[in-house]
């Protein structure tokens, strides 16, 4: 699983906690998680490989918080926004691409738990409920 996110986003800043228990469950199941931030951290000093390296030792991250510099990596993936999910299957192709959740703001009102559903589908052998949730979050800050 790859998750485009980052530090400043109030978006990713809500899903985070949700994003690393969905991380720390499914590492027992062998799923691996990698999170990547894209962001251009020239307006956004909060994104910089130092802010992030920060972040991922204070909240102890159980899983790698990649930077993505060049771009390239969110180009290739077709990542929008902040987050934005990829899940893959075991032969590698991807098997659901979209949002966290259906309630970015009050994790007691989820009511569709979309990525926790394709990744558990997966971990049974079985096809993802939905293979394409819309991500909502705030827009990659690509370079100008």
């Amino acid at each position: 699983m790859v998750i485009f996110t980052c530090n400043h986003c109030p978006y990713a800043q809500a899903y985070e906690e949700r994003i690393l228990e969905i991380a720390e469950h499914f590492d027992q199941e062998g799923v691996q998680v990698i999170l990547i931030n894209s962001n251009d951290a020239t307006d956004y000093p909060q994104d910089s490989f130092a802010a992030m390296k920060e972040r991922y030792e204070e909240r102890g991250y159980p899983c790698p918080y990649c930077h993505d510099a060049s771009q390239q990596v969110a180009r290739a993936f077709g990542a929008l926004c902040t987050p934005h999910c990829f899940v893959f299957g075991r032969d590698r192709t991807l098997k659901y691409k979209g949002r966290v959740d259906d309630n970015w703001e009050h994790p007691d009102q989820v009511k569709q738990r979309d990525l926790w559903n394709a990744i558990d589908a997966l971990v049974e052998n079985r096809d993802p409920p939905t293979e394409e949730a819309n991500a909502i979050g705030c827009s990659i800050k690509w370079k100008k």
